[in-house]
């Protein structure tokens, strides 16, 4: 017996050598993570609620100065809390207050090289980073992170909901990769991406709980959303990895062909640095993942705004009426319907120079301030990247150029810019983003980005920063049938993905029902009324497309003007109530005291909402509107169904604030005071 306890006590202390094991978890105890190193390698695992939600996945880099992803021992650890609070004025939460604890976990490599991860954990969100200080005689001050081991390692028969990374020098005019592929629901993790180069952030998954009896009659799920934010021009933008079994998703940097073949597509930092943090947003519900705010809590601003910038809602021409529009005459027409609606802004699109000309840009810009309403002008954003022959080109691209741009912008009263055609995720286009936005804000410019890579925190890192494209959005409605097909898909899955991360500017509230200037010609919209005006709610970004039409004014029943003339673009409180990620979503947003609960169905059935509760919003003695699409009338000349008919009605919850209520095939659904 003596002798089988001393083999007992040798193994413990062989295996206490072998893997040394760290842990940290939520404030509420439910989330933790825990990071070993065994064998030399580092690894992380999370788990939520008793449940296993990414099993073992590898950390660590390789640089310049080292392999920092093997050869591993843990040196030291050290535990602390963040508590921060902060107000913002550009994103789904006015006022944020983020607890987490934090763990800083020290390596050091066979080599001596030394490196730290931190984890910060609060209830429902991970993030982590590495830091690499300088060396021995503080040396070497720079370093060259060639690869991230991070990785995601999720249990088997977790099902995806990914959008694929496209490779560079592809799309229109070689302006891709720009984050405008489409998302596919409910996908195996083991079917490979559709270009063979991975996923670009946010990344969605839908993990079965293990932990539940295998009695049990159902198989419930967890939801996780994985991200990055924090990247700068100190640090390339990264994305997901295919699938590798029994290691998952790794982080991948960028294609060595982005922006052209110009630039590294490794980092480049100066020490002691950091990478950018790796996000990972984890529920039971999807209430977590639409209502999360990580992608802000754990940057800071980069410089002060130089004023107080306006959100706001923008009319724009082009969407529709495309490039011929670019001219005065129809600009003072869309300027017309922006001062009619009430509306802050008007977007010159591309050509402007070109077919309105500088010198009538500014007559035009006077005009639009006499009528209450500021310009924002498109830009393309280089002269290397890309083949793209819209103009103005060459004036975004160098410190000289901005500078003397930027300056005649604020000389004639323009308030914003729009910046289209990057070139992909290296280093030097983030570079590029940030000179853009730090100079913008000197001359007081506001800044919309297209063509472009997801924002990582910027709403916060940057004042003047507005939100960006970085997804398939509204003018492929005008481009082809099968996306207005698709658009009830696509606006059902973007609450719990892109725009669950960062702002996005889909350019939507479509309201004409063909895709033309005549609204009697080419594609068709399938989604409602409702579903359209609901979506400038469910769409986040603070200065937003409304995309009403002059003829809108003499089509459109009187209470839908009414509702765009008064919708608003910021928010100080985001709640999911329900929904499914690209099916529907039903959601509530509260600007100042006023709620708005939100709904759209993007499927081609029905579905009921059967005890849909009302009292988290609204007290018993508010006097609500319900704007709904109810069902579709049959045309008597062909007896097809057209769209679903808008409505708006006085709505009387029960007494205890339930409402049964049905949301037809494409439709949608407003309730608010």
């Amino acid at each position: 017996m003596k002798k089988y306890l001393l083999l007992m006590m040798a193994w413990f202390a062989f295996s206490g050598m072998m893997a040394d094991s760290k842990r940290v978890v939520s404030p509420d105890g439910n989330l933790g993570v825990s990071i070993a190193c065994e064998q030399g390698v580092a690894t992380y695992q999370v788990e939520y609620d008793g449940a296993m939600v990414i099993h073992p996945s590898a950390l660590g880099l390789k640089t310049s100065i080292g392999d920092l992803t093997k050869g591993l021992s843990i040196t030291g650890v050290r535990e602390s809390k963040m508590v921060k609070s902060y107000q913002m004025t550009r994103t789904k939460a006015s006022n944020s207050h983020f607890v987490a604890n934090q763990l800083d976990v020290d390596f050091v490599n066979g080599e001596g090289v030394e490196f730290s991860v931190t984890f910060l954990v609060d209830n429902h969100n991970i993030a982590f980073r590495y830091t690499v200080p300088r060396q021995k005689d503080d040396n070497p001050k720079r370093a060259v992170v060639y690869s991230e081991a991070s990785a995601f390692n999720f249990p088997h028969d977790t099902e995806t909901f990914l959008c694929p990374q496209i490779g560079p020098e592809t799309g229109w005019e070689h302006t891709k990769p720009s984050y405008e592929e489409e998302y596919e629901a409910d996908a195996k993790m083991n079917k490979a991406s559709k270009y063979g180069r991975g996923y670009t952030f946010p990344c969605l998954f839908k993990v079965p709980d293990r932990s539940i009896p295998l009695w049990q009659s159902f198989v419930p799920y967890l939801w996780v959303l994985v991200s990055e934010t924090g990247v700068s021009s100190a640090y390339c933008g990264s994305h997901l990895s295919d699938y590798q079994q029994d290691r998952g998703y790794t982080v991948a940097y960028p294609d060595e062909g982005e922006n052209g073949g110009f630039g590294s597509p490794y980092a480049a930092i100066a020490l002691p640095g950091n990478t950018p943090w790796r996000t990972i947003t984890v529920g039971r519900t999807l209430n977590p993942i639409v209502e999360t705010t990580i992608s802000y809590d754990v940057v800071e601003p980069q410089y002060m705004a130089t004023e107080q910038y306006r959100p706001g809602r923008y009319t724009w021409s082009w969407l529709l009426w495309q490039d011929k529009s670019v001219n005065y005459d129809d600009q003072v027409r869309f300027i017309d319907l922006a001062s009619a609606m009430g509306y802050e802004y008007c977007l010159v699109d591309n050509w402007w120079d070109k077919q309105i000309g500088r010198e009538r840009m500014a007559e035009l810009s006077q005009y639009a301030q006499q009528k209450g309403v500021s310009l924002m002008l498109w830009y393309n954003s280089n002269g290397f990247a890309n083949d793209a022959p819209q103009t103005p080109r060459q004036c975004m691209n160098t410190a000289i150029a901005r500078e003397r741009e930027m300056k005649w912008l604020k000389s004639i009263g323009v308030k914003g810019i729009k910046v289209d055609f990057f070139g992909g995720d290296k280093q030097e286009t983030m570079r590029l983003y940030e000179d853009i936005l730090s100079d913008a804000n000197r001359y007081g410019l506001q800044v919309i980005f297209h063509g472009c890579t997801l924002p990582r925190g910027w709403e916060r890192m940057y004042p003047n920063y507005v939100g960006s494209e970085a997804v398939l959005a509204s003018e492929n409605l005008f481009f082809t049938q099968d996306h207005c097909d698709k658009e009830g898909f696509e606006l059902t899955m973007h609450p719990f993905v892109r725009n669950a991360v960062a702002s996005m500017d889909w350019g939507g509230v479509v309201m004409n029902r063909r895709m033309s200037k005549d609204n009697a010609s080419r594609h068709y919209r399938r989604t409602g009324d409702v579903f359209e005006m609901a979506t400038g709610i469910t769409n986040q970004c603070s200065i937003n497309c409304i995309a009403i039409q002059p003829n809108n004014l003499e089509e459109l029943p009187q209470f839908e003007i009414d509702f765009l003339k008064q919708i608003p673009t910021t928010w100080d409180e985001t709640c999911f109530i329900d929904g499914y990620p690209g099916r529907y979503v039903v959601m509530a947003r509260r600007n100042g005291d006023n709620w708005y609960v939100a709904a759209l169905n993007g499927t081609n059935k029905p579905i009921t909402l059967p005890s849909l509760d009302l009292s988290p919003f609204f007290t018993s003695s508010d006097a609500l509107r319900i704007y709904l699409d109810e069902a579709a009338r049959k045309s008597k000349k062909t007896g097809d169904n057209l769209l679903p008919t808008p409505t708006m009605k006085p709505l009387k919850p029960n007494g205890k604030g339930m409402l049964k209520v049905t949301l037809q095939p494409m439709g949608g659904m407003i309730i608010c005071k």
